[in-house]
């Protein structure tokens, strides 16, 4: 990275500076879903890999479970968090501007601007980018990466770091690959390469197809949520 007038040193002990504070703030933040028992998960894809819809989905079939919130990261606009209202369910827009991801900072004010959410489930939709998220802990409990089959198989190799980091893989809109060139053994092997313990799901948000094998990994990461569905086995991506 270069940036006139100043040195390739100042330039990394700035981005240590940022990387530091927002390390703080992120443990600060991982303290209060600790006393509060909220399991944060911070989903994070390329812009339209379908985190609104799944989140929508998935609302619709864990509401009244257990307390359930959402924060909203865009650039602009409040389009998404008004889909999440429209379910029922609290929701906050975080605008970043220019900014192309959430920091741990914009998650402690806008947890501020929630209701209590004790022994609830708090989902955090980042900013649709594969780059700038990866950098930045958020104070979340698990980190679930989006991607779709209508983006490019060899989306692991180009944004390493994001797949690396991921605790869970979804890959959603299944139903789209007879019409795509999407690969599934391809994009396996190189998200095997990076990340070999990272468990995979397949789904199709719109429908809910594959919808209760993700519910059902959340409900592993957190045994105190109970769900009801079909059979798991039938919708995990064989890689």
């Amino acid at each position: 990275m270069h940036v006139q007038g100043l040195s390739q040193e100042r330039i990394v002990q700035i981005e240590r500076d940022i990387l530091g504070k927002n390390d703080d703030l992120a443990r600060r933040n991982r303290a209060r879903f600790a006393e509060a028992r909220v399991f944060a998960l911070n989903l994070v894809s390329s812009p339209g890999a379908g985190k609104t819809s799944l989140l929508v989905r998935t609302i619709a079939d864990l509401k009244g479970k257990q307390p359930i919130a959402v924060i909203e990261g865009d650039q602009q606009t409040s389009n998404d968090a008004e889909r999440i209202r429209a379910t029922g369910v609290p929701a906050v827009q975080v605008n970043t501007g220019k900014g192309c991801h959430l920091d741990a900072s914009m998650v402690g004010a806008a947890l501020d601007r929630l209701p209590a959410l004790r022994d609830g489930l708090l989902f955090i939709e980042n900013v649709g980018n594969l780059v700038c998220p990866a950098l930045f802990d958020l104070g979340e409990a698990r980190r679930v990466v989006l991607t779709s089959v209508t983006e490019g198989a060899d989306k692991p190799l180009k944004y390493p770091h994001m797949f690396r980091g991921a605790d869970l893989v979804l890959v959603n809109k299944i139903d789209l690959l007879p019409y795509v060139d999407f690969d599934l053994d391809r994009f396996g092997a190189m998200l095997r390469e990076l990340n070999p313990r990272v468990p995979v799901r397949s789904v199709i948000a719109t429908s809910g197809n594959g919808v209760q094998p993700w519910l059902e990994w959340v409900r592993e990461q957190r045994p105190q949520l109970t769900v009801s569905g079909a059979s798991l086995d039938s919708m995990i991506v064989p890689f």
